[in-house]
């Protein structure tokens, strides 16, 4: 039977507006005025508090199965907790790996009966296995993911331009994009060496961003566009951090090069300067830039040059940010966040001076629509229509809290976001039709599903 769910602030292709959602099964299936439930059993009324559709986060590590890292069980759940209702996991902190169809089967056997959320999974694109694409294509990924350095997994191998070519090959007409770590090897080992000889102190933060410059990242896209360019194949560019980027991908978008770009939370919310020396929790690859950096990747996604905003969370046992010793070259790299973007965007945007409406609808378009036409599931995710899954989450704009660990639900509780004063709380979510969270607790047992793209 038919539920209405209704709010004087509902976001709509509009804006934020009085409306109310009819959701029939798993499905809304119209949006009508305020007072208007259009006679479903249920009415549930929100009063003043934000309808927002349920974000989708396409840049995360799951890393199950075969790590204790984090799970399926405790990265949805955090998803959950976050109003986020489709995660696509990232192929390289698994054990095997998913570079071909018998691990992909294993994560799906991992996943079964253990997901909060709805999920999809990245295949990846290593040295040697061009010939293993096809398959994966077939049983359903929604694109691929590699890097053009080491990846920090030795299952997980980096490629060159000749790798990426013959991977090109195979994904030419298939219509599912390339996802890119994009920086190059040559920097980095340059700017590393240099550090070394001069006898660096790798508990200086400015020392790990002086040893990941810039150019790592910007000769690295200026390959991807030659690339994309050479076979007209959808090429994204993953966390994006050096503005210095941002002529050339403007250029390459103005000679309607299939080229897209996602930036992170940690590098629109941290900035260089605020980075304590040792505290290896804010390392990540590429490193968070100053604070004029961060506020050109702010204008870049103002601008649509930048078209998305994941998290990127990596998250690792706790010995393996080696805190006790604060060495940035010696830390795992990796930010946990899950759960928590909507209310830090939400914040950021507070601060720079949007409006409610201006913020509501900048992260419907970065955080819910834009991952999740990436994935190639926009339609049935990543917006509040008719004929799209009532994913849907209840967001108190004006609820001002401090994150501490309880409010973290991903398995190991280290994060940079700890102490943060934001604003905005999810207080409910919805996935395809039904409450799955609710005021800090969560409803039911897993019913998260794969999504696989056809």
């Amino acid at each position: 039977m038919a539920q209405a769910l209704r709010s004087t602030r509902v976001l709509t292709a509009d804006g934020l507006e009085p409306a109310t959602l009819i959701v029939d099964g798993e499905k809304i299936v119209a949006v009508r005025a305020w007072n208007d439930d259009g006679d479903a059993a249920q009415l549930y009324d929100f009063g003043d508090l934000l309808l927002l559709p349920g974000l989708v986060d396409s840049h995360v590590h799951i890393n199950d199965p075969g790590r204790d890292w984090e799970g399926f069980n405790t990265a949805t759940r955090a998803a959950a907790a976050g109003g986020v209702i489709t995660l696509v996991d990232m192929p390289l902190n698994c054990v095997p790996e998913t570079i071909n169809v018998e691990a992909l089967e294993a994560k799906r056997t991992a996943a079964q009966g253990n997901v909060w959320v709805d999920w999809a999974a990245w295949g990846g694109v290593v040295r040697g296995n061009a010939d293993a694409l096809p398959a994966l294509v077939q049983a359903g990924v929604p694109g691929f993911k590699c890097f053009m350095i080491h990846s920090g997994i030795d299952g997980f191998a980096w490629v060159n331009e000749c790798d990426l070519r013959l991977a090109l090959e195979k994904l030419r007409g298939k219509g599912l994009p390339l996802l890119v770590h994009a920086e190059v090897a040559e920097p980095v080992e340059e700017a590393t060496a240099a550090l070394n000889r001069s006898g660096a102190n790798w508990q200086k933060y400015s020392a790990y961003l002086a040893s990941r410059p810039d150019d790592a990242e910007v000769e690295a896209i200026k390959l991807l566009i030659r690339l994309a360019q050479d076979y007209q194949t959808s090429i994204h560019v993953v966390h994006l951090a050096s503005a210095r980027a941002l002529p050339i991908l403007a250029e390459a978008r103005s000679n309607d090069v299939s080229l897209t770009v996602e930036t992170c939370l940690h590098y629109l919310w941290f900035a260089a300067e605020q980075i304590p020396d040792g505290a290896t929790e804010f390392k990540c690859a590429p490193p968070i830039r100053d604070s004029a950096n961060r506020e050109r990747l702010w204008e870049a996604l103002e601008s649509g040059l930048i078209d998305l905003v994941a998290t990127d969370h990596s998250p690792c046992p706790p010995a393996m940010k080696r805190r006790e010793e604060g060495r940035w070259d010696l830390a795992w790299g990796g930010i946990a966040s899950l759960g928590l973007a909507l209310p830090v965007i939400w914040t950021a945007m507070h601060q720079r001076g949007y409006s409610a409406n201006d913020a509501a609808l900048r992260i419907a378009k970065w955080m819910s629509a834009g991952p999740a036409h990436l994935a190639g599931f926009l339609g049935q995710k990543g917006a509040l229509a008719p004929g799209a899954d009532a994913d849907i989450a209840i967001f108190d704009p004006d609820a001002a809290w401090t994150v501490t660990e309880g409010d973290l639900y991903f398995r190991h509780k280290i994060s940079p976001y700890l102490g943060a004063h934001l604003f905005g709380r999810v207080r409910e979510t919805w996935l395809r039709g039904e409450r799955i969270f609710s005021d800090g607790k969560f409803a039911g047992s897993p019913r998260g599903g794969e999504l696989v793209r056809k």
